[in-house]
């Protein structure tokens, strides 16, 4: 039987496209960029060539875009530097309840390092931080506001362009992990005042462990790493330049195809939910179904572990998570659900579907019915 993959959210499978594009540097064009002879031009051409490609994407000019290795550091990079550059001894740092552990686990390092005040955005029941909230926390200590461009477990968009101008009127660099949604949904630089954004290329279908992040033309941000001249002498350290050539691609072809898949996976996602709340009636939609991602959709299944779900449908090769793939250690249930205000036990039935390029509509039918077989089963019914 054929396996269905609907966890795009933690990563998704590399494009043919991408790895036709990385090979060459995986093998024959081998040079180090930072060499002057032929080889290291060669790779120096990809790496320029790929800066172009992520800068595209955003909209933005490529000496704005830095390489890491995904979004994790890029967030980290932005947090731990800001808190670094300040020099209030009461200072903070504006966030969210619902962000990523990237970004909540560095601010909260911020505090017992340095004393840096971390101020928690409370959100409601869908899962959108408000304006007014937000812009209550900032003062003239603010450091830094880091709010996500959509959520990793609903999908909900967050009005990260109001956010930002609340920001910039106040003088405070704003940044956000759009990590889950560069590719996906609209996201211009040019349009919006964020000075920061983080972004990982195997969100895209791109290869693991490389990402980049947006500095905004003006803004400070000192360096990550030192020990060599390597992105602006910013970030130091030999290129991964397979992996940044990998990048660049995935940017490009995302930056093609992104509506029309956003069309696409939209209503197989509306499909799969309509089918799913036909199938199990007591089935709950977690976060607000207008603002969300097209791909994504998190349900919960009153009077059922999440995790039994899960292993039920692996079981029955059907590939689905409780929420970030970070987090899936953990037994408690997800931070996010939680800051929501839904029960913990509702909070622990929850399980997140997240579609792709590859999600069929026979894929998304098979998903249903087997989904109705397995509440049936772990409810006795």
């Amino acid at each position: 039987m054929d396996r269905i993959y609907l966890d795009h959210s933690a990563t998704t499978p590399l494009r043919e496209e991408v790895r036709e594009a990385m090979d060459p540097y995986m093998g024959p064009e081998f040079g180090n960029a930072g060499s002057v002879h032929a080889y290291g031009r060669t790779a120096r051409k990809a790496i320029d060539d790929a800066r172009d490609q992520v800068a595209a994407l955003l909209n933005a000019n490529p000496r704005e875009i830095y390489f890491t290795s995904g979004g994790t550091e890029s967030n980290n990079w932005v947090i731990q530097r800001a808190a670094f550059s300040t020099k209030s001894e009461s200072a903070s740092i504006v966030t969210s309840a619902i962000e990523h552990h990237a970004i909540l686990h560095p601010a909260g390092y911020m505090k017992e390092a340095m004393g840096i005040d971390t101020r928690i955005v409370p959100v409601g029941t869908t899962c959108q931080v408000d304006l007014e909230a937000v812009s209550e926390q900032i003062d003239e200590n603010t450091t830094l506001v880091t709010i996500m461009h959509a959520n990793n477990e609903t999908g909900v968009i967050q009005p990260i362009d109001a956010i930002a101008a609340i920001c910039a009127e106040r003088g405070v660099p704003f940044h956000t992990d759009a990590v889950q949604s560069v590719g996906k949904i609209p996201f211009d630089v040019k349009e919006s005042p964020v000075a920061f954004a983080s972004l990982s290329a195997h969100k895209i279908y791109g290869p693991k462990g490389v990402g980049a992040l947006y500095v905004r033309k003006g803004i400070d941000l000192d360096a990550w790493m030192l020990g060599g001249f390597q992105e602006r002498e910013r970030r130091a350290g030999t290129e991964n330049v397979a992996g940044i050539v990998g990048l660049g691609k995935a940017a490009e072809l995302a930056r093609e195809d992104r509506d029309d898949d956003a069309c696409r996976i939209g209503k197989l996602r509306d499909s799969l939910e309509a089918a799913l709340m036909k199938s199990v009636p007591g089935a709950i939609v977690h976060g607000a179904r207008q603002i969300r991602l097209p791909g994504l959709l998190n349900l919960g299944f009153p009077g059922i572990e999440g995790e039994s779900m899960i292993l039920g449908l692996d079981v029955e090769h059907i590939a689905v998570s409780s929420g970030s793939a970070c987090t899936s250690g953990s037994l408690d249930p997800s931070h996010v659900l939680l800051a929501m205000g839904i029960p913990y036990a509702d909070a622990q039935s929850a399980v997140r579907f997240s579609l792709g390029r590859s999600t069929t509509e026979s894929e998304i039918e098979r998903t249903a019915q087997v989904v109705g077989q397995v509440v049936a089963r772990l409810t006795g019914g």
